[in-house]
């Protein structure tokens, strides 16, 4: 999976990506990070890449000329039209699901917008999908494609250890994850659940789905609309609303 992120700041995008899982993931080969400046693709001598809204009105705007050359010098080293994604709080919330389908990929291109936006012209030419990470702004892109970035690796084959881990953590059938516990088996007075210690995976399972089952209900009740639930986990569900109600 090949990642090229067109921004003004590479060396935030490199700095925040090259360390910990993602970083052992494009040693391994299992990823790769392509940060294209597009200040490097700026046809004035000062390397100007922004000027004022026509029309009027604070800030400044990023000029279509840089981006579409940044991404033309992408779509010409990988021989295709790729999937370009913009950053901005007007996008669809990225998700899990997103993830998911992005994971699917060869090449990703992030675009990472600064100032006051970017010339609507180079967006029509050339972007394919607006995301956001929430309903709130910040300086600039590079913070949520590294967000991204983080997630979709996580779901690209050989970059975690523990292959599984990816499929059952947080979000796996739109449920949240169940309470974790390690050793000492009691801490602080608190011990550890007696069905973790016993030894019984068919129960410890059941357990595990169960307590996901009231942790989303409890903190995200809006996933249980979408959520994958056996018929018995419909009625444990429903048994469960009507105690807390």
């Amino acid at each position: 999976m090949r990642f090229h992120v067109m921004t003004l700041f590479p060396d935030m995008i490199e700095n925040g990506l090259k360390t910990s899982i993602t970083g052992r993931a494009m040693d391994n080969g299992c990823i790769c990070l392509n940060t294209v400046n597009i200040r490097d693709f700026s046809q004035d001598k000062h390397l100007h890449v922004d000027d004022y809204p026509y029309g009027g009105g604070a800030g400044m705007v990023m000029q279509p000329g840089p981006i579409c050359r940044a991404y033309q010098s992408i779509e010409e080293q990988i021989g295709r039209a790729p999937r370009v994604i913009y950053l901005t709080p007007q996008g669809r919330v990225f998700s899990q699901k997103i993830a998911e389908e992005l994971a699917k990929e060869e090449d990703l291109v992030f675009l990472c917008g600064h100032y006051e936006g970017v010339d609507e012209r180079a967006l029509e030419l050339i972007v394919t999908d607006c995301l956001s990470i929430g309903d709130y702004v910040l300086t600039g892109g590079e913070l949520p494609a590294m967000v991204m970035i983080d997630c979709i690796s996580r779901l690209v084959p050989g970059v975690l250890n523990n292959e599984v881990s990816a499929e059952f953590e947080s979000f796996h059938d739109n449920l949240l994850e169940y309470p974790q516990y390690t050793r000492p088996e009691v801490f602080m007075d608190k011990r550890v659940p007696e069905v973790l210690l016993s030894g019984h995976h068919a129960n410890i399972e059941k357990w595990r789905r169960e307590q996901s089952i009231l942790r989303t209900l409890l903190r995200r009740p809006d996933l249980l609309e979408d959520a994958n639930l056996s018929e018995k986990e419909k009625k444990y569900l429903a048994e469960l609303k009507k105690t807390l109600a």
